[in-house]
């Protein structure tokens, strides 16, 4: 009994992989559909005389779907059916590249400016009880680590081999959860609930966990992963199969991570960002409360003295009075202030 004939592709090399190219109509025309549509709403906005800053056209149009062609119709299209690893590093680009830089083009507030008044629907959906529930961090994280696992550990990834539907499919059940992951936790867009950056570092570090654990368990799994796919493909060129699963565990472990670097930069820019908005309120408040403490000029003697006498009290610290911090404080201040009254008695 003969082996199978080899049908694949040739054998992967440096050149190979920027000359191997597969078109697939059905990624394709979503992918014009969405890059069109933001165009399109660009342009409206900027008609009504609103800025629209050419870094997130950038980043959505160039690199979010410049990297989503990439992951669909080059070579990690083309050999995804051979080589373990190369679906992996698929699987890493639709889950976490495209998403990030799609996120980073801000397309809600793209979508509610350039809709105008029909806008407001989008916002009300955004911030529906049912809306907050689905985005809540624990469930998209949640999302985004089971996905994969189930793609590897099920049926579903040699399904995907066989049926185009399933594969097109795919791409989508590793999009949408990385779409929602970047944009709750970015906080760019309108998000259903704003959760402190914190919450953000703590979810980002259980990604990268996750990464590394569904690596690992790929690397150790002792048994081939659809090898009845893969002995029936019977490459005759590169790794050897369970050489080719290491490398696959390895691409989602190591390029994972490495795809999580650009997010907690934009994470920790839009921390900054924040905590320098914070602070020009406060100062404003503070000036406003100082004008106000200030005495009239040409008041009377009475007036005067009591306006001196308020302007003397001692001020509170800022900190006592902003209402984010205040209970912090309530703790310390309390024993104290309870030693004076029983000094005093």
């Amino acid at each position: 009994m003969h082996a199978p004939a080899y049908t694949g592709p040739p054998e992967l090399t440096p050149l190979r992989a920027v000359t191997e190219w597969m078109l697939d109509p059905w990624a394709l025309v979503v992918i014009v559909l969405l890059t069109a549509a933001y165009l399109a709403g660009v342009r409206r906005v900027r008609r009504a005389g609103q800025p629209w800053p050419v870094g997130r056209v950038i980043a959505c149009c160039g690199l979010g779907s410049g990297f989503a062609v990439i992951a669909t119709m080059s070579f990690l299209r083309v050999y995804q059916p051979v080589l373990f690893y190369a679906r992996a590093a698929q699987t890493v680009v639709l889950l976490l590249v495209v998403p990030l830089f799609w996120a980073l083009g801000r397309p809600l507030s793209l979508a509610i400016a350039a809709l105008g008044d029909k806008g407001g629907r989008i916002e009300a959906v955004i911030g529906s009880r049912a809306a907050r529930l689905v985005t809540f961090p624990a469930i998209t994280t949640m999302v985004l680590v089971v996905i994969p696992f189930l793609l590897y550990f099920t049926s579903w990834y040699a399904a995907g081999f066989t049926s185009g539907v399933v594969r097109e499919l795919t791409y989508v059940a590793l999009l949408v959860p990385g779409f929602v992951f970047f944009w709750t936790l970015l906080r760019i867009d309108p998000v259903p609930k704003a959760y402190p950056y914190l919450v953000s570092l703590w979810i980002s570090g259980a990604e990268v966990i996750g990464d590394a654990i569904l690596g690992l368990a790929i690397i150790a799994d002792p048994t081939l992963i659809a090898a009845a796919h893969y002995h029936l493909v019977a490459r005759p060129w590169g790794p050897s199969l369970a050489t080719d699963q290491v490398l696959g565990g390895g691409t989602i472990w190591v390029l994972g991570d490495i795809v999580g670097l650009p997010f907690l930069v934009a994470q920790l820019i839009q921390m900054i960002r924040e905590d320098e908005a914070d602070a020009k309120v406060i100062d404003a408040e503070l000036d406003a409360a100082e004008a106000a403490a200030a005495p009239a000029g040409g008041a009377a003697g009475a007036l005067g003295s009591a306006a001196g006498a308020a302007a003397s009290a001692p001020q509170r610290p800022w900190w006592e009075s902003d209402q984010r911090f205040a209970g912090r404080f309530e703790s310390v201040a309390g024993p104290a202030a309870d030693a004076d009254q029983d000094g005093a008695r």
